[in-house]
């Protein structure tokens, strides 16, 4: 979708008979909020004059520094499709201080920040997710209950397939945003689904995952049901996933700075050296990729998500892998995160850690092809695969020690991130589980 000036926003507000407009922005930790305004004073938020409290928004600002400044970004104007009685539009919004300058604990200025960086050597970079979530039931008074939505499993048609009423709705929704989905499908677990939509420059992409989890919930709750984008919501079956699809490109002439069509994988020496760096960093990225208690159940082996730190071409147990593909189109797939984490950081992390392989011309160890389910402790050791950290408690400690991510994030989102990782962890770790209960209360 075009990117619209300034008068024609005010101009598409009237014709629509759009009476409220959402200035959106995303906290530290993945949550969008927003600020809505009528449309009298749309013109003095497109002139930058909308402020808040940012002290209200947990690890933004303390309570005698709080006022801060929305500006809209004027290309992130769309109008919300679901919303026909009462017509709202909504545009996503950088966070600046009073003094002008961007707020550093606001994740779309350190992917912005990010950026810039890769634009000094020469790069930007594209993205494109593969978004997985649960349709769960829901009680009377629209609460989600632990059900899946049908017992459907992969590829599944309908009848089977109860989701897929609400979930050409939502794929009609989004294309009514400027999405172009490019597929639509039930996952492997009861209840999951999947869509995916067309790749972008990071900044778009992670702007585009945020109205996504927004566009799925409004979708899904109208069909009296809840989408949840849990990692991992039940025992014993597939957790959702966003595997991550990225390229390279070269800002001189437009071209892909992955491909080399002489290669025998299609990949040139900037690809294999991005993908040295995401591995040199994989312990530490999960931090930021998989940042819930919750994102290290689904990362266990035996449900198709990733453990262990190896690359392969189309081996889907590897961390990274390389998918088939034309030459203009070639790109490498992480496959660890999950939609639990905050776009904006996840990619400026992955970009930072590819990066440092680029720069250092770093070289990979050799593909993994066999099965790394299969292979014995020794074998993965003799090999030199490591594994993920295995719970949130490990990975904060792989975080504390990288430089490079901890400078990319910048010391505020640093700090606030790992006091409240530290607080999440230490709060579940003092609970007292069912699994404890069935398995000690009686037989102890």
């Amino acid at each position: 979708m075009a990117s619209l000036t300034r008068e024609q926003i005010i101009q598409s507000v009237r014709e629509n008979d759009i009476h409220f407009i959402r200035l959106q922005f995303t906290d530290i930790f993945g949550t969008i909020k927003n600020i809505s305004i009528t449309e009298s004073q749309l013109e003095k938020a497109l002139d930058n004059e909308i402020m808040f409290d940012g002290s209200s928004i947990e690890g933004f600002v303390r309570i005698e520094e709080s006022d801060q400044n929305l500006r809209p970004d004027l290309s992130t104007f769309s109008i919300l499709p679901w919303r026909s009685q009462s017509r709202v539009a909504r545009l996503i919004c950088d966070v600046y201080t009073p003094a002008g300058v961007p707020f550093e604990g606001d994740p779309r200025y350190i992917l912005r920040r990010t950026l810039a960086k890769a634009a000094e050597l020469g790069y930007s970079m594209n993205v494109g997710p593969e978004c997985e979530f649960f349709l769960l039931k829901t009680d009377e008074e629209g609460r989600p209950i632990m059900s899946a939505q049908d017992s459907a499993g992969y590829f599944d048609l309908g009848p089977a397939d109860l989701g897929e009423n609400a979930r050409r709705d939502m794929c009609l929704a989004l294309e009514q945003m400027g999405f172009e989905i490019e597929a639509s499908h039930h996952e492997v677990a009861e209840g999951q689904h999947e869509i995916d939509f067309r790749y972008s420059d990071a900044l778009t992409t992670a702007d585009n995952v945020m109205t996504f989890k927004m566009a799925l919930r409004s979708i899904a709750k109208s069909h009296g049901l809840f989408a949840s984008f849990m990692p991992k919501p039940f025992y014993g079956v597939n957790g959702s996933g966003m595997h991550t699809n990225m390229s390279l490109s070269n800002i001189a002439d437009g071209s892909n700075a992955f491909s080399d069509p002489d290669d025998r994988l299609g990949l040139s020496k900037v690809a294999y050296s991005f993908i040295t760096g995401l591995m040199k960093h994989a312990r530490s990225l999960s931090l930021i990729t998989n940042p819930l208690v919750n994102s290290y159940k689904r990362l266990v082996p035996g449900y198709e998500a990733p453990v262990y730190i190896s690359w392969s071409a189309q081996n889907r147990s590897a961390l990274i892998r390389v998918p088939h593909t034309t030459p203009q189109a070639t790109r490498i797939e992480m496959r660890n995160p999950d939609l639990g984490c905050n776009p904006y950081l996840s990619f400026s992390c992955i970009l930072a850690a590819g990066l440092d392989g680029v720069v250092n011309e770093l070289t990979p160890p050799p593909e993994t092809r066999n099965n790394i389910f299969d292979m014995t402790p020794a074998e993965r050791e003799a090999a030199g695969i490591a594994s993920l950290p295995p719970n949130l408690e490990d990975a904060m400690a792989c975080f504390e020690e990288d430089d490079l991510l901890k400078d990319t994030l910048g010391p505020h989102i640093t700090r606030v991130l790992l006091d409240a990782k530290c607080k999440e962890w230490d709060e579940y770790r003092a609970q007292v589980h069912q699994w404890e209960l069935d398995n000690y209360l009686t037989r102890i």
